[in-house]
């Protein structure tokens, strides 16, 4: 019991920390699309979104999943506490990640042309993609940077190039888009690039300098993170494949302003929710890892990161659909009203990755590079079949329908299979919070399409306070940082007071 403790207390503390600055990261990122989607409107922010998508397609097809699996690594050897093995290794994977980027430019510009021919049915944008080519090799060098600050531990520093990067990028590019318009988002997206690779390396190299090994056998060593980093990159290409040939599908079969509506409801829904998720890389994925061959343990491990999603982000969902249509005027313009349906339906995917992500960090944390990639096939195939079919029938409300009803497919596969290859079952506590909180995200869409007026606020903010409630309730039983905290409060009140007390004397 004192043991799960703790580890709530580990787990609520880490999903704070990120989340919270995930959560400031949020408020600049708000701020900058709220101007973005005014100043480009629907068609604008569908044009940024292709590009996007469509580099981050050449970014996860081309680097050998270094970001991920030179985690493991770097962790490996940094906890048998030998400096020189952390060193060489670092080396190995600036030499690689070097390599990798040099290879991923080559291949965005030799593609230029088939890019613009799969992802645009008007014009011609080869150049553009020619031009982006230099974003898919400065994403692979701060992928490799990023790599080497979790594996050794550095998370203020992750902290804080996460916060620098958004405050930069808003400063850089709302200039950009106000004078250029459309004309800037190519250079606008190529300078957020350059700052993001530049903070990356100046804080990683601040305790590891810059250093590169490019001889065979150092090169050679590093095979084993290439061979488990295929996977990555073949689960890459089929994830940023499928969001990519989505958006393409929506601009040919639609239009350019449909790509702009459903980034804009993906952005909201699933983007700014994943403040919650934000610890999960960084925390959770090397914890996981160095449990061996425990499989209790791997399973309380978990269902405790479950346990604590589920409490924090269900809240979030039903205020999400409650007051989706106040938070899309305030943070985008009128102009985004019609995705308004599809993302309140889309929020309640966000139980089933709250669910899922947790479960899916097991394969990952064994080097399990067929199971990781035999479920992400069968999500991405489906995922694209759902939102194609429910799109052509059902037009924007649908692709929310289709990325919420492949979401409960994928929870249901996901426990299927790890119940048959790893022995992982449910906690009575998960399925205990599922039963409590997801019904009040449903009762909260369904008055959202059934009740209009002041009913449908009093019942909307009603199921909020429920939710909270629930939450605030376990959360307070299992962890003692409520108690910690305000302690803290207190302490600081009776030192003021005391400074107050002395200043009168």
């Amino acid at each position: 019991m004192e043991s799960n403790r703790v580890s709530y207390n580990h787990i609520l503390k880490y999903t704070g920390i990120f989340g919270g600055i995930q959560g400031v990261n949020i408020l600049f990122a708000l701020v900058r699309n709220k101007f973005v989607a005014l100043i480009l409107g629907p068609d604008g922010m569908g044009l940024v979104s292709l590009f996007n998508s469509t580099v981050k397609l050449v970014s996860d097809s081309t680097n050998f999943g270094i970001h991920i699996s030179a985690v493991k690594n770097i962790s490996e050897a940094l906890s048998k506490n030998d400096g020189y093995e952390v060193e060489k290794n670092i080396a190995i994977v600036r030499s690689w990640s070097l390599l990798v980027a040099l290879f991923g430019m080559l291949v965005c510009m030799l593609t230029g042309s088939m890019l613009d021919n799969i992802a645009f049915s008007w014009g011609d944008h080869s150049l553009h993609f020619i031009l982006l080519s230099p974003i898919v090799g400065m994403a692979a060098i701060t992928g490799g940077e990023t790599a080497i600050l979790k594996g050794t531990q550095k998370l203020r520093g992750l902290a804080a190039i996460s916060s620098l990067n958004i405050i930069f990028a808003l400063v850089t590019t709302i200039p950009i888009y106000y004078i250029w318009g459309e004309s800037g988002i190519i250079p606008s997206l190529i300078v957020v690039a350059v700052i993001q690779m530049l903070l990356t390396i100046r804080y990683s190299s601040r305790k590891y300098p810059l250093k590169f090994d490019f001889s065979k056998a150092a090169l050679g060593r590093g095979g084993g993170m290439i061979k488990l980093g295929v996977a990555f990159v073949l689960a890459g290409i089929m994830g940023s494949g499928i969001d990519f040939a989505i958006r393409s599908f929506l601009n040919n079969y639609g239009a350019l302003d449909t790509v702009g509506l459903y980034n804009a409801g993906y952005v909201i829904t699933l983007s700014y929710a994943g403040m919650v998720f934000s610890a999960m890389e960084s925390d959770y994925f090397p914890r996981l890892s160095a449990i061996t061959s425990d499989t209790a343990a791997r399973n309380i491990a978990i269902n405790n990161q479950i346990e604590v999603l589920l409490l924090l982000i269900s809240p979030m969902i039903v205020a999400f659909i409650v007051f989706m249509p106040v938070i899309v005027p305030l943070l985008l313009s009128s102009k985004f009203l019609p995705s308004i349906e599809m993302m309140q339906v889309m929020v309640l995917s966000l139980y089933g990755r709250a669910l899922v992500l947790p479960m899916q960090y097991l394969p990952l944390s064994r080097a399990d590079s067929r199971s990781y990639l035999l479920l992400e096939a069968i999500y991405d195939v489906l995922l694209f079949s759902a939102t194609a079919l429910l799109y052509i029938n059902f037009g924007l409300i649908g692709a929310g329908v289709a990325i919420t009803l492949v979401g409960l497919i994928d929870v249901f596969v996901t426990i299927f299979f790890l119940r048959l290859r790893y022995s992982y079952v449910f906690s009575r506590n998960v399925m205990k919070y599922v039963v409590v909180q997801v019904p009040l995200g449903i009762c909260a869409l369904a008055i959202s399409f059934l009740i209009n007026g002041c009913m449908y606020w009093c019942f909307g903010v009603l199921l909020v306070a429920c939710s909270i409630l629930f939450s605030y309730m376990i959360l307070r039983q299992k962890v003692k940082l409520w108690k910690k905290l305000s302690d803290k409060f207190l302490n600081i009140l009776k030192i003021k007071s005391k400074r107050g007390d002395d200043g009168e004397s």
